[in-house]
């Protein structure tokens, strides 16, 4: 992604209000210098304790910031941010939900026949028929991913199509109406509007071959 549409993505993060970090001048006086550092330890505290304990892409995500604030943080899912940002779904993704968003890894895109990625991502409509393939309503945990793949049941998405789960040898994989196996990289991404897993691939509402 270049860094004038990262330039956007981020600014429209810090509309969602991301907390920032200062460090305050130095000093010679030893008390201010005691000052300093208790106020840096206090910072570090309140995050470790709004962290929901998982990394991604290099960062930790915080669990009062929203789906989109903590997706712009994390540098293996970039892609996705910036076609979001494309398709106009920013605010959807920044608004109460709850949502669970499957959101796939930058290497899932660059594993999609250049033909295919070209035609989503020059079909602003397309586009957001396929990113809405990945967004389910309500908040879906691997729990509960796990609990409905043991039933046989599926998710209804926001695009209207089905997403169906099964346990293999203890991972939990989706099945798409592409006929795709996609194994989670990362579950469990709490955030304040609902709970992200990252994936492996880039998940189709169709046949490719009907795109």
């Amino acid at each position: 992604m270049n860094k004038s549409v990262m330039s956007v993505a981020i600014v429209t993060a810090i509309v969602g209000g991301l907390v920032g970090y200062g460090i305050g001048n130095m000093s010679n006086d030893e008390s201010v210098t005691n000052n300093a550092s208790m106020s840096e330890n206090q910072s570090m505290s309140n995050v470790d304790s709004n962290s929901d304990g998982v990394t991604v892409g290099g960062a930790k995500m915080i669990k009062t910031l929203d789906i989109v604030d903590n997706a712009v943080n994390a540098n293996n899912v970039t892609t996705v941010v910036s076609l979001v940002k494309q398709a106009g779904l920013v605010d959807t993704l920044k608004s109460t939900g709850p949502f669970t968003v499957f959101a796939p890894s930058n290497a899932a895109f660059e594993a999609v026949p250049m033909d295919i990625l070209d035609k989503v991502s020059g079909d602003n409509e397309l586009l957001k028929t396929v990113l809405t393939y990945h967004v389910v309503p309500g908040t879906y945990t691997s729990a509960d991913l796990r609990m409905l793949a043991n039933e046989g049941k599926g998710l209804k998405t926001v695009q209207g199509g089905m997403l169906m789960f099964k346990v293999v040898n203890k991972n939990i994989e989706i099945s798409d109406a592409a006929g795709q196996s996609v194994m989670l990289e990362t579950s469990d991404v709490i955030s304040n509007n609902g709970v992200t897993h990252v994936i492996k691939n880039v998940m189709l509402p169709v046949d490719p071959a009907t795109l």
